[in-house]
Formats: C-alpha cells, sequence, structure tokens
C-alpha cells in the first residue's frame, strides 16, 4: 500500500524516533509499505518519520542508480534501530540533496564520506560496518530524519534564508508534486 509522506513541518519529523522490538505490530507489511512508497515516489531512501511513525526505521533502495553506479544493482536494504557510531572527517563531501518531505527544494549539503553505522537488518541480526560513498551520505540523511533532523538543518544560514520562502510554502501546501503527501491541517 502506498502511504502519504508527511510534509515539512509536520511534528513527527521533528521527533526522536523509538527502537523497536521484533513483535512491531505488522513490521514485515509496513516495510514492504515503505518500499512501494518509496518506489512510488522515485526516491532511493525513506524513513519510517516521513510517514508518520516515529520509529526507527529506515528503507533504502539504490537499484534505480545503477546505470550510473553499478556497484548498488540490486541494493535494496532495510535498517532496524540505526545509529551513526562514528564519522571520519578527515574527508568530506558536498552534494545537493532533495528529500521527499521537502518537494522541489535542493540544496548543497556537507557530509563526511565515511561513517560505521550500526543497525538491525530484516532478521534482526546486528550489523556494526564502516561505510563510503553514495550509500554513507544516503544513511547520513536518512538517519537524520530519525533524530528529528532535515537536510535544511545542515545549510548554512545565508541559504536557510534564500529558501525561507519555498520552506514557508511547504508549510502553506503551496507546492506540487507527483506523490501522496500529509500536509499540516489548515488552522
Amino acid at each position: 500500500m502506498i502511504l502519504p509522506i508527511y510534509t515539512y513541518g509536520q511534528p513527527v519529523l521533528r521527533k526522536e524516533a523509538q527502537d523497536i522490538t521484533a513483535d512491531y505490530p505488522d513490521l514485515k507489511q509496513l516495510i514492504a509499505d515503505m518500499f512501494e512508497t518509496l518506489t512510488q515516489a522515485d526516491g532511493v531512501g525513506l524513513a519510517a518519520p516521513q510517514i508518520g511513525k516515529d520509529i526507527r526505521l529506515v528503507v533504502i533502495d539504490l537499484d534505480v542508480l545503477k546505470e550510473d553506479m553499478p556497484e548498488y544493482d540490486g541494493f535494496k536494504k532495510v535498517y532496524i534501530n540505526p545509529y551513526i557510531i562514528e564519522y571520519d572527517d578527515t574527508e568530506t563531501d558536498s552534494q545537493e540533496e532533495g528529500c521527499l518531505s521537502l518537494p522541489a527544494i535542493h540544496e548543497k549539503v556537507t557530509r563526511p564520506k565515511r561513517i560505521r553505522v550500526e543497525y538491525l537488518d530484516s532478521d534482526f541480526q546486528l550489523h556494526d560496518e564502516w561505510v563510503d560513498g553514495f550509500l554513507a551520505r544516503c544513511m547520513q540523511h536518512e538517519f537524520d530524519h530519525l533524530d528529528g533532523k532535515m537536510f535544511v538543518d545542515r545549510i548554512s544560514p545565508l541559504r536557510k534564508q534564500l529558501i525561507k520562502n519555498k520552506l514557508k510554502a511547504l508549510l502553506q501546501g503551496r507546492f506540487r508534486c507527483g506523490y501522496k503527501t500529509k500536509l499540516l491541517p489548515r488552522k
């Protein structure tokens, strides 16, 4: 089932998400719905807060990038209770990011190229690994959602001032995108 994506301003996007256990209700169906929603929205990553759930759950599908990045052929993963354990700040990279919760906003964000993450897979097996490249960027972006952060929190105050009207338009529901969204209720 395709779920609506919560847009900028929704309180759940600013909450710290909670860890879950293997007995979380209908977890397998939720994961399947998140992948279906992600595919329909043409995204590469989706965090549970973006669909209104304040739980530590992320899905990433980089298979769509395989023509330009063959190393991601078949890459489709679930991250349960993920955390970034360590940042390798020796090398950073600045790239344009967008977000399904911030339609039509794209800004350059500087992030470490390499991170150490800890997470559970869909079988609740623990993983502790170093990740680099585009996957590291994607994980940092999505895992930020689990801590109540969005990529616009990582841009300069000047850039944030320059996109202030776009953010205001999002809060007012004045935007277009090709997927189902959940807006703030009108006052």
